[in-house]
């Protein structure tokens, strides 16, 4: 590809493959059923591999759920993780001994630092209309230097979260999620204590940009050399510098280059995520993350003797009752 702006582009495969400083992405979109009384999908389970259903039956998945869909509790160490809804509810739940409800447009930033285990449970509210799920959840690391600190996790509420907008010459509008680092004077909210993300010399952005059909906006390059990759998960074709890409696809790019960005002829949705490298080896056996394996093996061994505080909670996939359909009651100390 003749584009000294564009380094590559390849087919968005799931997990999805990153740039250091992010370990992968998860996009989810899930049509689920109609829900019950109990929160449970109103669909037969049957032909699904019950505990490790990732198979997209029918338009969805139970994931790791036994009788709603989502992650019962497991142990993350040494990463911190992005949750970005679009869609859909989500009920966390944590050795921390907090939890609650969040979702259709809230975003958790949850740094596990030294170990925390975390339950994720996608409850069925809607009896009628089904239950559209859409996140995303982006894996960044931590270096050697942060890899013990004490977990924590904020709430960034959807109407707390700015937006930079923009519309075109023919009137055609551009919105862009300022999630994570500052973007043509917006500023995000303030980051979590202990996230090596929050230093502003490592230039981490994470931003969802929408456009409308046809709509033209200018990206503005960083402010030195950085990875920097564009995925598109909704659109048609997008025009990135005069070279034509497809949907579905990851498109690495140059920094120090502005990127004039025009939408084809349906809207176009993309997840940008960019940072300074860390660039330290990188020792990872599932929810662990670390330098070395050495310090893989002390990992396990930790999570063995203390289980990152144990679980507090009833069931290992707890979901909170169903009359707690109101977001924004994350309680902490539960």
């Amino acid at each position: 590809m003749k584009n000294k702006s564009i380094i590559s582009v390849e087919a968005l495969q799931s997990p999805w493959q990153t740039l250091d400083p992010f370990l992968f992405s998860v996009h989810h979109k899930d049509n689920y059923p109609n829900g019950n009384e109990k929160m449970q999908p109103v669909a037969s389970l049957e032909g699904r591999n019950i505990g490790q259903d990732f198979s997209g039956k029918d338009g969805w998945s139970m994931y790791h759920g036994q009788k709603i869909p989502g992650f019962p509790y497991h142990p993350h160490r040494g990463f911190e993780t992005l949750t970005i809804t679009e869609k859909g509810l989500i009920d966390h739940t944590d050795s921390l001994n907090t939890g609650g409800r969040f979702g259709d447009g809230d975003v958790q930033w949850m740094t596990a630092g030294n170990g925390v285990q975390h339950s994720e449970m996608f409850p069925m509210l809607n009896k009628q209309g089904g239950n559209a799920m859409e996140f995303f959840q982006v894996w960044l690391n931590l270096p050697a230097k942060s890899k013990n600190v004490p977990a924590e996790y904020k709430m960034l509420w959807h109407e707390d979260i700015p937006f930079f907008n923009h519309t075109d010459s023919n009137g055609k509008k551009t919105s862009v999620k300022v999630v994570v680092g500052a973007l043509n004077g917006v500023k995000p909210i303030s980051p979590i204590t202990n996230s090596w993300a929050s230093d502003a010399d490592n230039e981490v952005g994470i931003w969802i940009i929408k456009m409308e059909a046809n709509a033209t906006w200018k990206l503005p390059k960083a402010s030195k050399k950085i990875n920097r990759a564009l995925y598109v998960y909704k659109a048609n074709t997008i025009i990135i510098n005069d070279s034509k890409l497809n949907n579905y696809q990851k498109v690495e790019v140059d920094s120090l280059e502005d990127l004039e960005l025009i939408a084809g002829d349906k809207p176009v949705s993309m997840l940008l995520l960019q940072g300074k490298p860390i660039d330290e080896p990188v020792a990872k056996y599932g929810p662990f993350v670390m330098n070395t394996d050495r310090e893989l093996e002390e990992s396990f061994a930790l999570y063995r003797k203390t289980e990152f505080g144990g679980w507090p909670w009833p069931k290992r996939e707890y979901v909170f009752p169903k009359n707690k359909e109101g977001l924004h009651n994350m309680q902490m100390g539960a």
